[in-house]
């Protein structure tokens, strides 16, 4: 009898099965707190609170219009001589005895932390291309030495120097500006974009490039319709880890920015309602928050796929 083939690397049924169940609890775990931040979006201020909590409730836009709008309490007899309300948030806000008094600070953090957030991520990623790009490519002095000393910058938690930048911020009236934020992403960001990119960079066979040179392209040339084509991947990947730090960055916000520059992050905790903290409006901020970074993932997911498999197998 001859015993049937077996591949080393080619997992069996069983193990295939273990690993398919373990990914599909794990997603799920991670999912429930997402789908209770989204749920209690549409729950009233009291159901929200209410104890045992509710799973089952009737929906409601009410957190919503509290995270777009500002509301004051007014008597009833002045409720009941303005005109009838001629929005869901208008005449939710009079039920509770409250008129809306203009729109909150929402929306304007929220645009932000897409300024800042992508303004900063865009240049760790230009510049990471350009510095991983030279690493691999020339013979710098003290190469390895350098590369460390960047790496280093990583070692220690970035609030662990939040004071010095504060009051060197505070000098050179770089506080509570949105071009301080993006300067101060940037610096953080780019240690780990030089790294990822080096890697990719070094992927690539620089013979792609010997033959563009030698069809009459300059190194600049080259490096633009040659290289940056097939690092591709690798941008889109580090651009979204970079992009993910920058976006939910919390303690830096909430230290050098109250204002002008502030983000969504230390703004949506901020949010109170009638008695309290208003838990439908800070579940709706969060949910909102989200959006643009789970979009831009998804529609970067195949280069991240490929990016994080990138140079995993050799031929």
């Amino acid at each position: 009898m001859s015993a049937a083939a077996h591949s080393v690397v080619e997992p069996s049924t069983t193990s295939k099965r273990v690993a398919a169940t373990l990914v599909i609890v794990y997603a799920v775990v991670s999912m429930i707190p997402l789908f209770w931040i989204f749920a209690t979006s549409f729950k009233t201020p009291p159901d929200s609170i209410a104890y045992p909590p509710k799973v089952v409730f009737t929906p409601s836009i009410e957190g919503y219009c509290n995270l777009f709008t500002t509301r004051t309490r007014q008597t009833a007899e002045y409720i009941n001589s303005l005109p009838p309300a001629t929005s869901f948030c208008d005449e939710t806000t009079r039920k509770r005895n409250m008129v809306i008094a203009g729109p909150s600070n929402f929306l304007p953090r929220f645009l932000n932390s897409i300024v800042i957030a992508f303004g900063s991520t865009f240049l760790a990623v230009f510049l990471g291309t350009l510095a991983a790009y030279g690493f691999s490519r020339f013979k710098v002095p003290l190469a390895d030495d350098l590369l460390f000393f960047i790496l280093s910058t990583r070692f220690m938690p970035p609030i662990a120097v939040a004071i010095p930048i504060y009051l060197m911020y505070r000098e050179i009236g770089l506080s509570d500006t949105a071009l301080g934020m993006i300067l101060l992403y940037t610096a953080v960001n780019v240690s780990l974009a030089v790294w990822l990119l080096k890697g990719f960079i070094d992927e690539i066979p620089r013979e792609y490039e010997e033959a563009a040179m030698i069809d009459g392209y300059t190194r600049l040339q080259a490096f633009w319709r040659v290289v940056l084509p097939q690092a591709t991947t690798g941008i889109a990947a580090t651009a979204i880890f970079c992009l993910i730090f920058a976006w939910n960055e919390y303690a830096f916000a909430a230290l050098l920015t109250s204002g002008t520059a502030q983000t969504a992050p230390p703004f949506i905790p901020t949010i109170i309602g009638e008695g309290g903290q208003d838990w439908p409006a800070v579940a709706a901020g969060t949910t909102i928050f989200l959006v643009p970074i789970l979009v831009f993932t998804i529609l970067l997911r195949k280069q991240l796929l490929r990016g994080i498999t990138f140079g995993a197998v050799r031929k």
